[in-house]
């Protein structure tokens, strides 16, 4: 996955124009002016087109850089067991460190989530290990957890006063970690 942050400070260090490095991932069926819209928004991080691989290998070659310098891997673990706010408090202890630092302090974490997201950092750093990344300089840039809603099968009622019955509901959450090199 293409690094917008590490996109744009090359391009602002380089001095390059959009219109140059258009030219260098023109391909059938994607113009000039496509993908001249297309470096934009990847500046902007807006992921829409989405980067195919070439597209990184293209624009890393015309900024005189390798394909890892500007690259991202990330893993989600989706619809787990565990509400978004539990979750959390885990994925922000985590957001910014080496990735070796947070899987040694998700080792010795109490919380449950922590074997969740331990889980997604391996898959994140496996994803980047498989693209022959260095992976003792990974850092963990973005750690976030999204609603998932309430998980299938926990619907039940409570009795309350009065003949009233409250819904308890359990909450599931989606996982993203992201990590990059230094």
């Amino acid at each position: 996955m293409l690094s917008a942050n590490k996109l744009d400070n090359l391009i602002k260090k380089q001095g390059k124009n959009v219109a140059e490095l258009a030219a260098a991932i023109t391909r059938p069926g994607f113009d000039e002016k496509q993908a001249a819209k297309a470096i934009k928004n990847w500046r902007k991080g807006l992921i829409k087109p989405v980067p195919r691989g070439r597209d990184i290998e293209s624009l890393a070659s015309a900024l005189g850089v390798d394909a890892i310098n500007i690259s991202q891997w990330r893993s989600t673990i989706k619809y787990a067991p565990i509400s978004p706010t539990k979750a959390r408090l885990v994925t922000q202890l985590v957001a910014g460190r080496d990735v070796q630092e947070s899987l040694d302090m998700l080792r010795f974490t109490g919380k449950r989530a922590a074997d969740m997201v331990q889980k997604a950092i391996k898959s994140a750093v496996a994803n980047a290990d498989e693209d022959a990344a260095d992976v003792e300089n990974l850092y963990i840039c973005q750690a976030r957890v999204d609603c998932a809603g309430i998980r299938v099968g926990t619907k039940r009622w409570i009795p309350k006063d009065r003949g009233r019955a409250h819904s308890i509901r359990k909450m599931g959450s989606h996982i993203h970690i992201t990590v990059t090199e230094i």
